[in-house]
């Protein structure tokens, strides 16, 4: 059993219900520090500075989601997570200015607003919250890092953007949640819940779906 999985989720769960997890929360880790890293290169930050960005984004929200549960934070016993930070930071130093880069940014922090949903609400689920907490630390785990990450850069929070952001990592984190309660399997649920997120945050990013607003106060007469 891997430190990685100890982290993951309590030790007496079985490593067969946890190994698929492990993998998609050091995926959803390396995701979101490239967009942290293609943040940083938005205003030309140095590689020191780029790794800081994206070691804030990659492991914010999972730092907070372990606090509020009382886990174990992840990266602190497992070193591989702010390995992959540093490494998503280089390659983006090395892919150097590309017209289609700040493109990317947008459909990974897709990917990882849904990875990190269904991961946020599995951790959570591992140690025992409740349903509704653990679709509450999905979004938390999703959102978290890049908020922290836009305030960083000088960018509008995820939080401000009518488009649906946080509704995608909310959307993933209940499949996830209402699947294992019906007996899905790990991996399935964890696959099915993923692709409903960064479904909806792609038809967001495509086509612009939006949840309907609050409506303006009529004027008086």
């Amino acid at each position: 059993m891997t430190r990685s999985i100890l982290g993951l989720t309590p030790p007496d769960l079985p490593i067969a219900d946890i190994a698929p997890l492990a993998a998609l929360d050091l995926i959803g880790v390396a995701v979101f520090a490239a967009t942290g890293a293609l943040a940083a290169a938005r205003d030309r930050h140095d590689l020191v500075t780029m790794t800081f960005f994206a070691a804030v984004t990659g492991v914010g929200g999972g730092t907070l989601r372990d606090l509020l549960i009382g886990a174990p934070v992840f990266w602190v016993v497992d070193w591989r997570y702010i390995a992959m930070c540093i490494a998503a930071s280089v390659i983006v130093w090395l892919l150097g200015p590309r017209p289609w880069r700040f493109r990317l940014l947008l459909w990974l922090d897709a990917f990882g607003l849904a990875a990190y949903g269904v991961i946020g609400a599995a951790k959570a689920e591992a140690w025992g919250a409740a349903p509704l907490i653990c679709i509450v630390m999905g979004a938390l785990t999703a959102c978290f890092g890049g908020v922290v990450r836009d305030l960083l850069a000088g960018q509008p929070s995820v939080l401000l953007r009518r488009e649906i952001v946080v509704s995608a990592a909310l959307a993933a984190a209940t499949a996830f949640v209402m699947l294992t309660a019906l007996g899905v399997s790990t991996w399935l649920a964890a696959a099915v819940a993923t692709a409903v997120g960064f479904i909806l945050r792609a038809g967001a990013l495509k086509w612009g779906w939006s949840l309907p607003s609050f409506p303006e106060t009529p004027l008086k007469s």
